[in-house]
């Protein structure tokens, strides 16, 4: 690091970084608590502010004192970040080596810049791929047939492909979760009466799972217990926004089918065994570390936290109730995140992540508004109901986390 980086050059390190940290889908108490230390570290008081669509960021030098009035004040305005492993990785690796004088400040700000870059072209194939596989796993482990689970992952890589093109067309994108519920729900009807009979709800819910906003929702309410209360209502909100486009795509597509007289088989075939559900997971594991970013070297560790996660889930929820598999299964990622972030010193979302995504309950939420579109409100309150206690105790479970192992970094 240079002897005396101006004021300049150290929060325009700052902001790059807190940029990146946005994008790569850091929660703002998690970003704040980073960006504030960084700064500190490059003796700056910083006053950060984190929402899902912008990050306010304040500074003074450290010299001046806590009350002095800032010098420096950003606004930026971001789209909602997606979960990116690796990027995250680097991004925390570049901000260590600046603050411990490895990098020098403006190199350390060179490659961040270079991160920008766009995907491969191979990964936007890997990705499509695992669009399709993370359907039909989850196809699996709702115990569906081997149709059930073919058509899940054939609606799924449909999905990913409207996903490829909704990146580069804006139009596209705003009606992107909409289009796809309702082209699934109208080939999954289609099939199901003309080809062979579905377990359809199920096979709709497998093929929309990677869009429902379960790790959305659950972030939100962190945030919220965190006292992050405008992030929190903030990203509560566009959860929902999400999850009314999904139910309405799908309730339009039975509507529609309904006028032209396509009714679905109401006998759905045979469950497949449980060895297949298994071998589901595992391939799905594999699809989320794909979908999650993860870099080559945490390949593994990714699929072992979602493995682990879902096993810790099944194995207490057979024995005090799903709540309580939920709450437990939250309680253990949280602390080997912080664990695994203290000993590797790398991000604990490398674990924390991957952990908890077969636990959100962006299904829930998804059943429970679909549940009162069809004006059956009883069931979709009841339904709503059961999305708040799984939303409480995951995040509970979480809490928890933190405080039987003390988280020793931000990320």
């Amino acid at each position: 690091m240079s002897a005396n980086p101006s004021l300049n050059v150290r929060v325009a390190f700052v902001i790059a970084l807190a940029r990146r940290l946005h994008e790569y889908g850091t929660a703002a108490p998690r970003l704040e608590e980073a960006i504030t230390k960084v700064s500190a570290r490059l003796n700056l008081n910083c006053d950060a502010l984190s929402t899902p669509t912008s990050i306010v960021l304040s500074f003074a030098e450290c010299s001046a004192g806590k009350d002095a009035v800032a010098q420096v004040t950003q606004v930026i305005r971001l789209a909602p970040g997606d979960v990116n492993l690796k990027r995250l990785c680097q991004v925390d690796e570049i901000a260590d080596r600046v603050i411990d004088g490895s990098l020098d400040i403006d190199d350390g700000h060179r490659l961040l810049r270079e991160l920008d870059r766009p995907l491969s072209r191979r990964t936007d194939q890997l990705t499509v791929l695992s669009f399709g596989l993370s359907s039909a796993s989850v196809a699996a482990l709702l115990k569906t047939s081997w149709t059930d689970l073919c058509v899940a992952a054939l609606c799924g890589w449909l999905i990913g492909l409207l996903g490829y093109f909704a990146t580069r067309r804006p139009r596209l994108g705003a009606s992107y979760e909409a289009i796809s519920a309702l082209l699934v729900t109208l080939i999954a009807t289609a099939i199901s009466a003309w080809v062979a009979p579905l377990n359809l709800k199920s096979v709709v819910l497998a093929s929309l799972i990677v869009l429902l906003p379960g790790m959305t929702l659950t972030t939100a309410v962190r945030e919220l217990s965190s006292q992050h209360l405008v992030s929190g209502v903030a990203r509560m909100a566009g959860a929902m926004a999400t999850l009314l486009k999904l139910t309405f795509g799908t309730v339009a597509a039975a509507q529609l089918c309904h006028l032209l007289g396509v009714e679905p088989a109401t006998q759905g075939p045979a469950a497949i065994p449980e060895w297949a559900q298994w071998g589901g997971l595992l391939i799905g594991a594999g699809a989320f570390s794909v979908l999650f970013r993860a870099g080559r070297r945490d390949v593994y560790l990714v699929i072992g936290s979602v493995l682990l996660g879902y096993a810790v889930t099944r194995i207490s929820g057979a024995r005090f109730g799903p709540e309580f598999g939920v709450f437990m299964a939250g309680l253990v990622m949280g602390g080997l995140s912080n664990l695994y972030a203290m000993l590797a010193n790398r991000p604990g979302a490398l674990v924390r992540e991957p952990g908890i995504i077969l636990l959100v309950p962006g299904s829930v939420g998804f059943r429970s508004l679909s549940a009162v579109f069809e004006r059956d409100v009883l069931l979709g309150l009841d339904t709503a109901v059961s999305l708040i206690v799984v939303l409480i105790s995951l995040v509970a479970g979480l809490l928890f986390g933190d405080l039987l192992v003390p988280p020793r970094r931000a990320l």
